[in-house]
């Protein structure tokens, strides 16, 4: 049973930490603007 909880803690960690070197390396602005233009053409707009 403490195995399965530490997996499960060392990939959230894991995930974690892949979030923070996407967002430090500048690919969140990168997502920001294809996530902006999805959303655009979904409405019509792009």
């Amino acid at each position: 049973m403490k195995v399965k909880i530490a997996v499960k803690v060392a990939v959230i960690l894991f995930g974690i930490g892949l979030m923070i070197f996407g967002a430090v390396s500048g690919e969140l602005s990168e997502i920001a603007r294809k996530a902006t233009k999805v959303c655009l053409e979904c409405i019509g707009i792009g």
